[in-house]
């Protein structure tokens, strides 16, 4: 008896030590493939870190409430950790470095971009510039950013409402405090 006990405990023990460590870029994208295949969305996927301020903002910015309704009306949106700093490797997604590379990164934090339901980029978060290849938008701020993030969004949902563009759009342009 006490051996299978002691099985129990060390099988308990691997599990919430395996269960800890973050999915993987691919198995999160995969959840989101399948969820935007049978919603019919696009995927919303960005890429931050804990040590970068304007992740955090985008965070926020995602998770208020008149902003993730429109969001998840539209998109399935995804979170990657990649690029953390040491004390805080364990948070990234094995994986999500590559995959940021893949779509188009790495060329600061906040990256985004919006994928098909079959994870084939739409479009990403660097902007067309007149000297050629892009620029990371980061998170939208700036008048040219905001107004990339908005081009960026009627690419990856042309259905999208104008009501419902405006909503972020305008929440983009007049952050609230």
């Amino acid at each position: 008896m006490k051996a299978v006990a002691l099985l129990l405990a060390a099988f308990s023990l691997s599990t919430l030590n395996a269960s800890s460590e973050p999915p993987s870029a691919d198995q999160v994208l995969a959840q989101a493939e399948a969820k935007a295949t049978a919603e019919h969305k696009a995927i919303f996927v960005h890429f931050g870190a804990s040590w970068c301020g304007w992740c955090r903002r985008l965070d926020a910015f995602l998770d208020r409430a008149d902003i993730k309704a429109v969001f998840e009306k539209y998109f399935v949106p995804v979170k990657l950790v990649v690029q953390e700093n040491e004390k805080n490797k364990e948070l990234e997604n094995p994986g999500g470095e590559a995959l940021l590379e893949k779509l188009g990164g790495p060329s600061g934090l906040p990256y985004s971009a919006f994928l098909d339901a079959h994870g084939g980029l739409i479009v990403n978060s660097k902007r067309p510039t007149s000297a050629g290849g892009g620029e990371n938008i980061g998170f939208p701020a700036q008048t040219e950013e905001v107004d990339w993030f908005v081009e960026m969004m009627r690419k990856a949902a042309p259905k999208m409402s104008d009501d419902d563009l405006k909503t972020i759009e305008s929440a983009l342009r007049s952050p609230k405090k």
